[in-house]
């Protein structure tokens, strides 16, 4: 493979966590109009002490995504006011938990195992070994930290996105929300409001074909 024989598609997504998914939700999908094109659940995932997550995407036009991570029960290490300028740095401070650290990362897409397994030839003989290959539901990704300590990310889709689960992933962040609304939000209350709304929606939707 030559240097002008890229094999990387563009981005795939670039991710940050949350404090506020409410406020996430309304500015990306209500105001800007991005649609929730993909949510992940992820209960127990990670260390012992690692919370409970959701990880969910919007569509920002080019098969290109933005996604956040909400975690259940992290607080701001440092106060601020949402919305005020600047408020983000406060938020993310040094004493951050490494989680949420690694959750700021940008991912970029190939086309298929082939050009994935051929990054992670060039990574592992180099300074950056890959730390970690992980298929997770639609996607297979390599991970390393660049020579700044970001997280880089290279994936391949190992499916295309189904409608249902683009309707899956509107329920949950619709369960999200009113979950985040309420005191003491947690990944079991999240998975109730969703089977609320899954009962109180069934009888609308169209038979799968």
């Amino acid at each position: 493979m030559t240097e002008l024989d890229h094999r990387v598609r563009g981005v795939d997504h670039v991710a940050f966590p949350t404090f506020d998914p409410a406020a996430t939700v309304r500015f990306y999908r209500d105001v800007l109009g991005f649609p929730v094109v993909h949510s992940i659940c992820a209960a127990g995932w990670g260390p012992e002490n690692h919370p409970d997550f959701i990880h969910f995407f919007f569509d920002i036009g080019n098969d290109d995504r933005i996604a956040f991570f909400y975690y259940f029960g992290t607080e701001p290490e440092v106060g601020g006011e949402p919305g005020v300028k600047g408020d983000v740095y406060a938020r993310f401070g040094a004493d951050v938990p490494e989680y949420f650290v690694r959750s700021r990362h940008l991912a970029i897409h190939v086309n298929d195992e082939a050009d994935l397994l051929e990054y992670r030839r060039r990574l592992d003989a180099s300074d950056w070994p890959v730390e970690m290959q992980i298929q997770h539901e639609t996607i297979e990704s390599i991970y390393t930290h660049d020579p700044n300590g970001y997280m880089f990310e290279i994936t391949r889709a190992m499916r295309p996105v189904t409608p249902q689960e683009d309707l899956d992933a509107n329920l949950t962040i619709d369960a999200l929300l009113d979950v985040v609304g309420e005191p003491e939000p947690s990944f079991g209350k999240l998975l109730a409001r969703k089977a609320e709304l899954i009962v109180e929606r069934a009888a609308d939707w169209e038979p799968a074909r």
